[in-house]
């Protein structure tokens, strides 16, 4: 996946990882006994509110790039990354966190 290079398309990105989970939201609801539902009730939360945080921040102004720490949904990606089916996404996101645009 391709970085962004304006903060619009940065922005974007981080809404489209909130639209993302939202989607992932509905799939659990729906589909309760499922057994990749109880895999995704076990990183579903943290990364709910880590990216609606970030989100949050980019529209109030708070956010800030850094160049040496990962965003706080990273370990998250790392532990459960196979089944998140937008971790391309959100490594993108990261990086960009980290590179800048």
């Amino acid at each position: 996946m391709k970085n962004p290079t304006t903060w619009d398309e940065y922005l974007d990105l981080v809404h489209q990882a909130v639209y993302e989970i939202d989607e992932m939201r509905a799939c659990i609801d729906e589909d309760a006994g499922d057994e990749d539902a109880e895999l995704y009730a076990q990183f579903f939360e943290p990364l709910d509110f880590h990216l609606r945080k970030l989100f949050d921040d980019m529209i109030a102004g708070r956010y800030q790039f850094s160049n040496d720490t990962d965003l706080p949904f990273m370990p998250v990606v790392q532990r459960f990354g196979r089944a998140i089916p937008f971790r391309a996404l959100l490594e993108t996101i990261n990086r960009t966190h980290r590179q800048g645009l």
